[in-house]
């Protein structure tokens, strides 16, 4: 299984959501293109939070300098983001693909993340309540469903807001597969509890 993290924009609470993923599933994990925070990256911090022997840390296939959105990022460092030089790494164990920002954040002048998912993946997309998040959410959703993208769930970040989840799962029809709520820190032990808590909805996508 191939499950791609989305989120409906920056700091929602993507790579959290992607480390738990990770340990649920004793996956192996790979975040395609980083921009910014090499020293300490979104890869550095799955692995920090997990526990199991199995998952396997696989490299970026662009590792960006300066925190901007990819296409900025490449332009600054002189470099072109290429589709075709973007090869998934060959595994036998589920991966999880963590993306960059929302679905349209752009790689290139033609490209943009969702163009990183591919007809095998399953997408789950991270919603955190903010003014706002509904309409970005939805969005988000009603994109991904008009190129025929399988979406698995929601996990949901963040403190809980029953209107907003309600008419989200209402209008989208998909089911949430989880919330994590606004915890003081996130580290091995905090990832493995909700890990066990979503084990079963993600191990029966």
């Amino acid at each position: 299984m191939k499950l791609f993290i989305t989120g409906i924009g920056t700091d929602v609470g993507k790579t959290v959501a992607s480390a738990i993923v990770v340990e649920a599933l004793e996956a192996d994990y790979w975040k395609p293109i980083q921009s910014g925070d090499l020293d300490n990256s979104d890869t550095d911090k799955v692995k920090a939070r997990v526990s199991n022997t199995k998952s396997i840390f696989h490299p970026n296939a662009y590792a960006l300098q300066t925190p901007a959105s990819p296409h900025y990022s490449a332009a600054i460092e002189g470099v072109t983001i290429d589709l075709n030089a973007i090869k998934e790494p060959k595994t036998k164990n589920h991966l999880v693909i963590e993306g960059a920002g929302g679905v349209f954040v752009p790689l290139n002048e033609t490209d943009t993340i969702i163009d990183l998912i591919q007809p095998d993946y399953k997408v789950i997309v991270v919603s955190r309540h903010y003014l706002g998040s509904i309409n970005h959410t939805l969005l988000t959703i009603e994109a991904l469903k008009s190129r025929n993208i399988s979406i698995a769930g929601i996990i949901f970040s963040g403190d809980e807001n029953q209107a907003t989840e309600h008419i989200i799962l209402s209008k989208s029809s998909l089911p949430m597969l989880g919330r994590i709520e606004n915890e003081p820190y996130f580290d091995e032990n905090v990832v493995k509890y909700y890990a066990e808590k979503f084990k079963d909805a993600l191990s029966n996508l």
